[in-house]
């Protein structure tokens, strides 16, 4: 990235966010982290349930590495969840790991913006790297063009972080309709799941602003054609 006076006015916005976000997700995590369901399931056990019920029996649940690894792979068609939730008995792991169904449910439905996400995936893999080298090329070379190119492919993983924000609010939606039509928390423990949810969306959020205030900055410099 080309730094600037105008890039750390483009910068700031979405890294305060991004600070923000993730200090959210920590304090909210950690705090319903301790608060054990009236069901007594563990995370797993919840996914289970909410898989099961919708036909998807052959959709495993499996244990991965790490704190927040927890994700649906849809090329797998597999869920994978962090130690903390896959075996823990509380609200907070409940609501994640429902949130994890949540897409293979979408995945089940042909969710058009899961759809559309998973073929963006391969493609942003590739872009990051083009685009950085397309836009060091168009400086070095003063070639115009070459960094408008740039703008464009870099503007593929804007497109995967903006289409990202309705698939996990829907993931998060189906995680809390599914929870509480099939009993597995209550009426009284729905804020609480919806609280946890909330926050890991807000780090979505911020991911989808830094790109997009990033995107900006590659067009302003893409328009001056030259070093700022």
């Amino acid at each position: 990235m080309i730094w600037s006076q105008h890039y750390w006015w483009l910068l700031m916005p979405g890294l305060l966010l991004g600070i923000y976000a993730h200090l959210k997700l920590t304090s909210t995590y950690s705090r319903f982290l301790q608060a054990q369901p009236a069901s007594g399931l563990s995370g797993a056990e919840a996914a289970r349930e909410i898989l099961d019920q919708a036909g998807l029996d052959s959709v495993p649940v499996e244990e991965i590495g790490g704190h927040l690894t927890d994700h649906y792979d849809p090329t797998k068609r597999a869920l994978f969840l962090s130690p903390d939730n896959y075996h823990g008995r509380s609200l907070a792991a409940i609501g994640v790991a429902a949130h994890e169904a949540g897409h293979a449910l979408q995945h089940q439905a042909a969710y058009a913006p899961l759809q559309l996400r998973m073929a963006l995936v391969p493609v942003t893999q590739f872009a990051t790297n083009a685009a950085f080298g397309l836009f060091g090329l168009s400086l070095v070379f003063g070639i115009t063009k070459l960094a408008w190119v740039a703008v464009g492919v870099y503007g593929v993983m804007t497109m995967f972080q903006v289409v990202t924000l309705p698939v996990e609010f829907d993931a998060s939606q189906r995680a809390k309709e599914r929870l509480l039509r099939l009993g597995l928390v209550g009426s009284h423990e729905r804020g609480a799941v919806s609280q946890v949810l909330s926050a890991a969306a807000m780090t979505y959020v911020a991911a989808m602003v830094s790109a997009v205030l990033d995107l900006i900055y590659w067009v302003l410099i893409a328009r001056s054609g030259r070093r700022d």
